[in-house]
């Protein structure tokens, strides 16, 4: 509590809590630890857990191959109408693919800025171990996707989608590992 003769003629102007807050700020004294540790909880796990519940809701669509093939497939044929249905269908399956291949790494990239906690004047080294963790929990995110498609009807869950997905989050964590050996020399 401050000394109530050192607040002047603050006192009938303010609460309490008011005069208390901003005797904390004077003086740089932390409010709470809590506050610290949810501010770090939604700046660095909050955006792969949205983006989490992006995909898990994005393998409930029991329709996805058709949304998909509505808008993709007619684009191909405008753009190559010689191209034989089979060739279409077969780009279309790559084109999915990539989505997979492009979801995980986002997903392993924002993992692993939640793990690693970069800040911005205190830069920290690679460490693998954290990329290896970043990668199982991409590995163990892709796995939990897939059997969550067992019980939605007409999607398959497939082993090879997790070792795609798995393998866009490895392929996530290799380009920011290059990225930053590049820029740090710089």
């Amino acid at each position: 509590m401050p000394n109530p003769a050192r607040l002047g003629n603050r006192i009938g102007k303010h609460s309490e809590a008011e005069i208390l807050i901003s005797s904390c700020r004077a003086r740089k004294i932390p409010l709470s630890s809590d506050v610290t540790k949810l501010r770090k909880i939604l700046i660095y796990w909050l955006p792969p857990a949205v983006w989490l519940v992006l995909i898990f809701s994005a393998s409930a669509d029991t329709h996805s191959y058709q949304h998909s093939s509505a808008l993709f497939e007619p684009l191909l044929r405008w753009l190559f109408p010689q191209m034989p249905p089979e060739q279409i269908e077969f780009i279309h399956h790559l084109f999915r693919k990539c989505g997979h291949l492009t979801e995980y790494t986002l997903l392993a990239l924002l993992l692993w800025r939640a793990l690693h906690q970069p800040q911005k004047n205190h830069p920290r080294p690679w460490r693998w171990d954290e990329a290896g963790l970043t990668l199982a929990l991409v590995f163990l995110c892709a796995a939990g996707d897939e059997f969550h498609q067992i019980f939605v009807p007409t999607r398959t869950a497939l082993v090879s989608d997790v070792f795609i997905d798995t393998a866009g989050g490895a392929a996530g964590l290799l380009a920011l590992w290059l990225a930053r050996k590049i820029f740090r020399r710089t």
